[in-house]
């Protein structure tokens, strides 16, 4: 009997040292170095995610496939399924290139151009001061344009002024305009400048059209504006009147830089406002490539396309608003008797006769033999 109590009680002790040994390595599974499951796991899904620039560990391995981001990166378009198939560039770097230069030197230049275009200007008035008549009024008036004239000139003139100053809204807006007024009415400006952007280009276009249809044929060269140029038209000297047509040289050079700049700028504008639908630009490198050697880029990305006609829109958008600075002050305050010429279609004929005498001539022939074939014919 006293073997089996002390047998028994061998047993219970080790059934204790055996659950002493078991809480003990459980213990020492908790407490040791090695990661638990839950640090496994957690360090799984670190490995992951991005880490420093690096991409999921299973799908490109450590780092991101160069050769793949690289292309991505100048443009590759992929396939998609949707009916733009433009969304197949994931990527068009060419944006941020567009984006630094309008907003950095194409901006700046052009502010600086304006600028010296009219620093230059109120220096000139300052030396020469008015250009006045040297004879006088005379008193008796000459008609130079007539009703339909004065109607394509002002609708030009009216449109491009609309065009040039919500497109230099659009551009410095938000620097010089949006402080003084505030967000709100600066929303409503831009708006409405957008709207009427839109639309008076189409009205610029047509008065473009009827000013060249109306006055190419007094614009072409001839060799009596090889005088006006000799002596600058008379503009740095007193008493000094080259004859002239109904054009003079520099009139012409405004009338062809209008044209030629309205024609570029029409363009581009177009493009804008139908996306995606022309390849002027394309078009043209193809041309130069062919004629005359060069390698510009073509075909270009329809995005490329925009980009340039934005860029170029602009340039000679600016280009064209300092010619037109220049002929509204030669055709206000820089000369007298100028402005009546489009103001009211009669000029003084001193005026004529200092500025275009050759064209005084022409229409005073004209109406001599009007007047002769008129009393030439026989009273009813």
């Amino acid at each position: 009997m006293f073997q089996t109590v002390m047998s028994g009680r061998g047993i219970q002790v080790r059934n204790c040292l055996s659950g002493f040994a078991a809480l003990l390595l459980a213990i020492a599974f908790v407490i040791s170095p090695e990661p638990s499951f839950a640090q496994q796991t957690r360090d799984t899904v670190q490995q992951e995610n991005p880490v420093e620039g690096q991409v999921p560990g299973n799908t490109l391995g450590e780092a991101s496939d160069t050769d793949l981001w690289r292309d991505i990166r100048h443009g590759v378009t992929g396939n998609v399924s949707i009916p733009d198939k433009k969304a197949g560039t994931l990527v068009q770097s060419e944006g941020e290139l567009w984006r630094s230069l309008r907003n950095g030197p194409l901006a700046l230049y052009a502010s600086w151009a304006m600028l010296g275009m009219i620093v230059l200007l109120c220096l000139f008035f300052a030396i020469r001061g008015r250009i006045r008549i040297d004879h006088g009024m005379s008193g008796v008036t000459i008609t130079r344009f007539n009703g339909f004239e004065r109607f394509g000139h002002w609708m030009l003139a009216t449109s491009f002024i609309v065009l040039a100053l919500s497109g230099l809204n659009v551009m410095y807006g938000r620097y010089l305009l949006l402080p003084l007024i505030g967000p709100e009415a600066f929303g409503f400006v831009t708006l409405m400048g957008k709207y009427l952007h839109n639309y008076l280009a189409f009205a610029f276009m047509a008065g473009l059209a009827i000013i060249f249809i109306m006055w190419v044929r007094h614009n072409l060269p001839n060799r009596t504006d090889v005088k006006w140029v000799l002596v600058a038209g008379g503009l740095f000297s007193k008493n000094v009147h080259p004859p002239a047509k109904k054009f003079n040289a520099g009139q012409k050079v405004i009338f062809w830089l209008v044209i030629l700049c309205g024609v570029s700028i029409s363009l581009s504008g177009w493009a804008l406002l139908f996306p995606f639908t022309t390849h002027f630009f394309s078009d043209t490198f193809v041309l130069a490539n062919n004629l005359f050697g060069t390698e510009l880029p073509a075909p270009l990305a329809p995005i490329q396309e925009q980009q340039l006609n934005s860029l170029w829109h602009s340039i000679m958008a600016v280009f064209l608003i300092c010619v037109i600075l220049a002929h509204i002050y030669i055709g206000s305050i820089g000369m007298e008797g100028a402005f009546d010429a489009m103001g009211s279609g009669e000029v003084d004929l001193n005026w004529a006769k200092e500025h275009h005498s050759l064209w005084v001539e022409e229409v005073e022939q004209k109406e001599s033999g009007a007047a002769s074939r008129g009393a030439a014919q026989p009273a009813e």
